[in-house]
């Protein structure tokens, strides 16, 4: 197969990133403007949820890690077209994840130089280690070998999880922030500081990074399975929205043992972002790249072709006073409720503006 970038990918990339560039906050201030069960519960979706339990926005993360599961049979492929040895393909994945670590300890203050208080955790190191987890394991390992290594991740994970506390909480509930064998395994070996619960917790720790290597794992076999010239479109698509099926049955039947949590990573959550991961991913595999339908794509294109330059741009600059500075008229003479939306509007719509320029100027942050 020529190296040929697969449109409905970065089309879904962006779909997901622009949550996080605000969307989810326009989406929120446009409820408000008409309260009502549906428009509570649709802003309710945007935004995390305190501890067991899912909401959309609880699925941006998980999507995007999956999504780079997607991409690397792609970037193997076409690496080893180009000749690349194991050393250079190995050194690369490497090279990625410490890139992504670094860009992640950048995010959180690293130039501030204040060692004593930088959260060594993140969500950009969780995106790089978990990645190269699946990235050599599909470098090494045959699709079946990977399945069950898939599941024994899960499996034990689990076990782990739902019967052992932590040692240093007495009595303490498996399944609670406090008590978790997550955290007990942060306050030992996490470098820096903690970031939940008074320092005695992290949702991007070292544990909890196991059960996130298979959501990578999940990509790269949906990544295999799109690059399967054997197979047509059509039952591709077929085939992933029946493992969205499966994942989504397997997460329901076991939410009441192990409740599905995105701060544990929990075997549940790997089951239920998966499905929808998947889902989603074979809607916008069917639309664009089997019907061919591409056009409407391009908005969200601009954003999935630079997705960390965004996250990390957003950290940086403050888009905030960028839009204030041109809208805060506009948005005075509004009443309050619509103030808010044409705020959170003008804050989306100077993030897209930025990654339009770079994307005009073939400008690309590559890692």
């Amino acid at each position: 197969m020529k190296n040929q970038r697969l449109m409905s990918l970065d089309a879904l990339r962006g779909f997901d990133m622009l949550f996080i560039m605000g969307f989810s906050g326009l989406v929120a201030k446009l409820c408000a403007l008409s309260p009502g069960v549906v428009t509570d519960e649709i802003a309710l979706q945007m935004d995390h949820v305190d501890w067991n339990g899912l909401a959309h926005h609880d699925t941006i993360f998980p999507l995007f890690l999956f999504l780079a599961g997607v991409s690397f049979p792609f970037s193997l492929a076409n690496q080893r077209r180009l000749g690349a040895t194991s050393w250079d393909i190995h050194k690369k994945i490497l090279r990625r994840m410490l890139m992504l670590i670094l860009f992640g300890l950048i995010y959180n203050g690293l130039f501030q130089l204040n060692f004593a208080e930088l959260r060594c955790a993140s969500v950009l190191a969780r995106i790089g280690i978990a990645w190269a987890g699946a990235a050599i394991l599909f470098v090494h390992f045959g699709l079946r070998t990977r399945i069950v290594i898939a599941a024994t991740i899960l499996i034990g994970y689990g076990l782990l999880s739902k019967f052992v506390a932590a040692p240093d909480v007495p009595g303490g509930d498996p399944l609670s922030m406090e008590g978790c064998l997550v955290g007990y395994i942060d306050r030992l070996f996490m470098p820096g500081r903690l970031l939940y619960n008074k320092g005695t917790f992290d949702p991007e720790g070292l544990f909890s990074a196991l059960p996130a290597v298979v959501t990578a794992m999940l990509g790269v076999f949906t990544g295999e399975l799109i690059r399967n010239n054997k197979v047509s479109g059509n039952k591709k698509t077929l085939w992933m929205l029946s493992g969205a099926v499966v994942l989504a049955l397997v997460a329901w039947a076991f939410d009441g043992v192990l409740p599905i949590n995105k701060k544990l990573w929990s075997s549940t959550f790997v089951c239920a972002v998966g499905a929808y991961s998947l889902a989603m991913m074979a809607v916008f595999y069917y639309i664009i790249d089997v019907k061919g339908w591409q056009k409407w794509t391009f908005a969200f294109r601009i954003i999935g072709m630079n997705s960390i330059t965004i996250y990390m741009v957003q950290r940086i600059v403050d888009f905030g006073r960028i839009e204030r500075f041109f809208l805060g008229g506009v948005a005075n003479l509004c009443p309050e409720d619509w103030a808010a939306v044409v705020h959170a509007a003008g804050f989306v719509a100077v993030g897209w503006l930025l990654l339009y320029f770079l994307y005009r100027q073939k400008i690309f942050l590559k890692i």
